[in-house]
């Protein structure tokens, strides 16, 4: 287990969690391993089969703490909420909005801007930092074309287009993604994007990284009383949340790509 800035990962199978208080408690074979004051987390997260109190429960959604379950894997299984906050008002503008293919792909510009900007500063800092063990040629190539996709996204006429414009863009920036790899190269290394399932430790950690990224994502939408599935750019689709994915576009190269 481990607490990393205001979120408490637990990666202890056997561990249980629960309540005291204000206090949080991690318990192995019922001795207390970690004491954590409630006011000072923003999120939990468990990974494996790790068991939480009702109390505990309730007492995070009262406190408005985030609580995710993981598999071992870090597949989603389910989280933890409170009673939704904002109110009506917000969400029934943001499901007009949503149904608006205007505001939609106004909206939708402003995320894939924000990505292919971040990846192509991914890439420039790779230049600046390890220009003498990196191949630079390519890398300076990817950085130009990215800029000019950037360019295009003002002039894309509607979702399929703008759709098609980061496609593009992912494909330009991941095939650079190997170069930015110095070291370990036998244990890590990257040839294309794998989902379903990973195929390399590459994929994997981006694939888990994501997950953790989403979890804090969908946490802040509805704390602020947002629908986390009601999006712009990633249309509606049962059990998916699309807004949470919509504002991960601009955090992914930034926040995870960076990491791995």
């Amino acid at each position: 287990m481990r607490r990393m800035l205001n979120t408490l990962y637990v990666t202890t199978p056997e561990a249980y969690l629960a309540c005291e208080g204000e206090n949080v408690l991690v318990k192995v074979d019922d001795q207390i391993k970690l004491r954590i004051p409630i006011h000072n987390l923003e999120g939990i997260i468990t990974f494996g089969y790790s068991g939480a109190s009702p109390a505990l429960m309730r007492l995070c959604c009262e406190r408005g703490v985030a609580f995710s379950f993981l598999s071992s894997n870090g597949h989603f299984l389910g989280r933890v909420t409170g009673n939704t906050h904002g109110n009506v008002l917000l969400r029934r503008t943001q499901y007009r909005w949503a149904d608006n293919e205007e505001i939609a792909l106004c909206l939708s510009k402003r995320f894939i801007l924000a990505k292919i900007l971040n990846s192509r500063v991914c890439l420039q800092r790779a230049l600046r930092d390890h220009r003498e063990r990196i191949e630079t040629d390519e890398l300076g190539l990817s950085v130009n074309n990215l800029k000019r996709l950037a360019e295009e996204v003002e002039n894309a006429t509607d979702i399929d287009v703008l759709r098609g414009i980061e496609g593009e863009a992912a494909k330009e920036y991941f095939k650079c993604f190997d170069l930015m790899i110095l070291n370990q190269k036998d244990e890590f290394y990257f040839h294309e994007r794998v989902r379903r399932p990973p195929t390399d430790k590459v994929n994997a950690l981006l694939s888990f990284l994501y997950t953790i990224l989403s979890h804090h994502v969908e946490a802040a939408l509805e704390s602020v009383g947002l629908d986390p599935q009601v999006g712009f750019l990633h249309r509606d689709r049962p059990g998916r949340s699309s807004l949470a994915l919509d504002l991960m576009e601009e955090l992914r190269a930034y926040l995870v790509d960076r990491m791995v």
